[in-house]
């Protein structure tokens, strides 16, 4: 067994950082994946589907008190967000032409091809695989991946008594329901015609081969072998 330095690095100076040998490996999102690929730097040792497919990606967030006192400022925001997801998903053609949008160096300052292929599902881990992604990104899907499921949130949650962000078990599905406003987000997918699901739960198999469904969250987060308080040092092999 060896020790495992965990640290903070900005996303877009990982595969600098990499290049330099200051660092052995990154969690990040897109592009950075790609970027340590295609510059043959590094290669994806796993994808965030791999972890968990169709998992919780961004989020649209703000303070509780806004949401109270500017519920239609906060449905606003929402429904624009659903009319870019949907604009988006509606052909490849605005995929790549968000691609070059979020390009520019007001955003994420990285080349257009070197964003496209993963949001058109194209990877490539640069171990000589490449294919067409299943469960590649995905921005609305009928409004599927827009809807703030309980269950989703209340994983998180999981998480944070897990690594000793939490100190006693909260009660999960009470604090989703307060921070999840299915509320505000059924308003303003009704006046857009986006239809929304019918449950607020959703299960899912992980990486680890466990079914997460939300039934028993306190078993679910005691039940990991590695736990603790949040550290800058991990074990690894």
């Amino acid at each position: 067994m060896h020790d495992a330095n965990a640290f903070t690095v900005p996303p877009p100076q990982m595969v600098e950082q990499m290049r330099l040998g200051n660092v052995d490996g990154y969690c990040a999102g897109e592009p950075w994946n790609a970027r340590a690929v295609q510059q043959g730097v590094g290669v994806t040792a796993a994808t965030s589907q791999d972890i968990w497919p169709e998992h919780p990606e961004k989020v649209l967030g703000c303070t509780a008190a806004f949401a109270h006192a500017c519920p239609n400022s906060a449905r606003a925001a929402t429904m624009a967000l659903l009319e870019a997801s949907r604009w988006i998903e509606a052909s490849a053609n605005n995929k790549r032409l968000m691609a070059e949008t979020i390009a520019q160096p007001a955003y994420v300052d990285s080349p257009a091809a070197g964003i496209a292929p993963r949001i058109l599902g194209h990877y490539d881990n640069g171990l000589g695989r490449s294919w067409q992604d299943a469960h590649s990104m995905s921005f609305f899907d009928d409004g599927a991946v827009n809807f703030p499921y309980l269950r989703d949130g209340m994983w998180f949650l999981t998480q944070h008594k897990r690594w000793g962000l939490l100190n006693e078990h909260p009660d999960y599905l009470a604090v989703a329901r307060q921070i999840n406003r299915i509320d505000l987000y059924t308003e303003a997918a009704g006046a857009l015609g986006i239809g929304v699901p019918a449950q607020a739960m959703r299960s899912s198999r992980l990486i680890d081969g466990v079914i997460w469904d939300g039934s028993d969250p306190k078993a679910y987060a005691d039940g990991f072998a590695l736990h603790g308080p949040a550290a800058c040092r991990l074990q690894a092999a």
